[in-house]
């Protein structure tokens, strides 16, 4: 068995980053040692894993000579965009806000949910969702938020379940950072926290790989909008800049098709991403053998009461439970698991979801007060 990385829930997680800004406003005591500031902005940039940094270094100016300075905090599990985005949002572990994957099970509706599209999402956004978010839990003891990301954004489901009781500014023009940083600073005329999402590093990463030309411009991009954005904000204000995941290339000739494998048929639904299956039988145990079997040394097959008892999820409600796969799937290295269910998988080159290093652990950079 490999090494897994297990979120930190207690400490240097990113569930911690919005409590300890929250902390330092309100005069706690915050878990990440986040410097004092009268306003706060947090810049999270799709896709920054600490590691793809690291080995990319002599094509940063920026993150990579600021790694020796930054927090290494780990995402949640599974390390993909839904489930960090809220855990951030609620200051929680998945296990407490139910956002469990990129896709999973609505037990009430017996149907799986992708929790990025909305696609087989319930109607009632709000019934859905299993705790408030942080942003409102502050607005009713006096701080305010901003969240700055693509107009088509308001109103998602994950808006409004990561994000709910935070002020939207839509950016018409991905891109456009310019107008992006006017948003922000807007934003922070009338609230003490804003919240602002830049994709493009990670849309390169699934379109083209970690490491190519397009990745390694959208690296270059999100730096200049650091500094610009620095530039840009008043003097008493923190910019906490991080990732909500990394990433690995995966290629085609490591790309499993559940269909292709006779020992990986017959899960009653098929959820998750591919290298993070969530499997739901009403035979887990054999369900996991079989593709233990067929898997081998290329995944780690957990059923999901020993995933919740060795911690992935912190500490998990009655209501969350059953939206975490019966079968969980692992994959190592580089390979991944597809199903034709989805063909878009198929396209994508750069991937995460697993509890590899490469793709748990995300950097903290601080720039402004200290």
């Amino acid at each position: 068995m490999s090494d897994l990385v297990l979120p930190d829930y207690e400490g240097a997680c990113l569930n911690n980053l919005l409590p300890s800004v929250a902390a330092r406003l309100l005069g706690g005591t915050p878990v990440l040692d986040v410097p004092r500031a009268a306003r706060y902005v947090i810049l999270l940039i799709d896709g920054l894993g600490w590691f793809p940094v690291a080995e990319h270094s002599h094509d940063s100016d920026l993150f990579a000579p600021g790694l020796g300075r930054a927090m290494r905090l780990t995402c949640a599990v599974p390390s993909t965009t839904a489930t960090s985005l809220t855990s951030i949002g609620c200051g929680s572990a998945p296990g407490s806000h139910g956002m469990v994957g990129y896709s999973f099970l609505d037990p009430d509706r017996r149907c799986v949910v992708n929790a990025l599209t909305w696609a087989g999402g319930p109607a009632d956004v709000e019934g859905f969702a299993c705790e408030p978010t942080l942003y409102q839990r502050m607005r009713s003891r006096g701080i305010t938020s901003g969240c700055v990301s693509l107009a088509r954004f308001k109103g998602s489901g994950l808006q409004r379940l990561a994000f709910g009781g935070a002020e939207h500014l839509g950016v018409e023009t991905e891109g456009d950072h310019r107008a992006f940083i006017g948003l922000v600073t807007r934003a922070l005329r009338d609230h003490e926290v804003v919240y602002a999402y830049e994709r493009g590093l990670d849309h390169n990463g699934h379109a083209h790989g970690v490491g190519s030309w397009q990745w390694l411009d959208s690296l270059v991009r999100a730096e200049e909008l650091v500094t610009d954005l620095v530039e840009a904000l008043p003097e008493d204000t923190c910019l906490l800049v991080t990732g909500d995941h990394g990433m690995v290339d995966v290629p085609k000739q490591h790309q499993i098709t559940i269909e292709d494998h006779p020992g990986l048929m017959g899960a009653w639904r098929v959820g998750g991403e591919p290298r993070f299956r969530q499997l739901y039988d009403q035979r887990p145990e054999r369900l996991a053998k079989a593709w233990a079997s067929e898997l081998g040394e290329r995944a780690e097959v957990w059923l999901r009461d020993d995933a919740i008892e060795a911690g992935w999820f912190g500490d998990v409600t009655d209501r969350v439970r059953s939206r975490i796969g019966d079968v969980l799937v692992v994959m190592q290295g580089d390979w991944a698991v597809h199903t034709r269910n989805l063909p878009k998988e198929f396209g994508l080159h750069g991937q995460h979801g697993s509890l590899t290093a490469a793709e748990m652990y995300v950097p903290l950079f601080t720039f402004g007060p200290q």
